[in-house]
């Protein structure tokens, strides 16, 4: 079987300008942010990006690489409201598809088993069918008749999402208490790529836990990068929390000064090494 691994750099090489780009994790957990922060020092733009929306949406909507976001929210959790984004959607940066969570993940759903649409009830009589008017609902064809909205596939062409463990091959494990909808993203994208806080042999993945946390199957996956950290700012429980105070400092400082200081190096490791001298000045 084949060693999926990968770098970060060869992930974000072949990904390109005008993409769908599905991010996993929600709102500010799990999320694979040494992936994004790959994006921004790349040129990619013109994105349509597809998330359960936290930083990840926070950074690439600052960074003006956002063409339209697909999205029910966007959340920095502790922090109710993303302010990079707000930014963003006030000065119309970029156009917004707003779902409701249950439309998003049906979206996903339908998606992952190459189907058109599939059906549901979340949206109807709420202003999500107001503020898009190119939902359309449809009539069962038994005898209930009901009418249900019709929530297109969410396709991807690639998407990148966070694990706490893979191997080689691609399994991807989750070790905290929510797999999110991760697996989800990989099977409705072409392409799928797993970054991860370690890599372990295959028979490591069971050793120690439930056979269920292997929520994301080789058979989806393009590639695998292994990230110690990789979630940063946002929590990957267990293997940590998220970095509340330097989240704060993410939200309260103008992005360009932010930028400057966490993102304009030129690797990941340049990243982390800046965060910890932050954090040594904080004590």
């Amino acid at each position: 079987m084949a060693d999926k691994t990968m770098s970060v750099d060869d992930v974000v090489g072949r990904l390109r300008s005008g993409m769908t780009l599905g991010i996993g994790g929600w709102g500010s957990r799990r999320k694979p942010m040494a992936l994004v922060r790959a994006i921004l020092r790349t040129g990619l733009t013109d994105l349509t990006v597809v998330s359960y929306g936290g930083p990840d949406v926070g950074l690439l909507a600052a960074a003006g690489r956002i063409r339209r976001l697909v999205a029910p929210f966007a959340t920095l959790d502790s922090i109710p409201l993303e302010p990079h984004f707000r930014a963003a959607r006030e000065r119309a940066g970029f156009a917004m598809t707003e779902l409701d969570e249950a439309m998003f993940m049906w979206g996903l759903h339908a998606a992952a088993n190459r189907l058109p649409f599939l059906p549901v009830r979340a949206g109807l009589g709420s202003d999500v069918m107001r503020v898009n008017p190119e939902l359309r609902t449809v009539t069962s064809p038994y005898e209930d008749g009901e009418e249900f909205v019709a929530v297109p596939a969410l396709r991807m062409d690639a998407a990148l999402v966070h694990m706490n463990r893979a191997d080689r091959l691609g399994n991807g494990q989750y070790l905290g208490p929510d797999p999110y909808f991760d697996d989800l993203f990989c099977e409705a994208a072409d392409e799928a790529y797993v970054s991860c806080e370690q890599l372990v042999g295959t028979a490591e993945l069971t050793k120690d836990a439930a056979p269920q946390t292997l929520l994301i199957s080789r058979h989806s996956v393009t590639g695998v990068v292994e990230t110690p950290n990789g979630a940063h700012f946002t929590s990957c429980v267990p293997d940590h929390g998220r970095d509340e105070a330097f989240q704060k400092l993410y939200a309260t400082t103008p992005w360009e000064e932010f930028a400057g200081r966490f993102l304009s190096g030129a690797s990941e490791h340049a990243y982390q090494s800046a965060v910890r001298t932050w954090h040594e000045e904080q004590r």
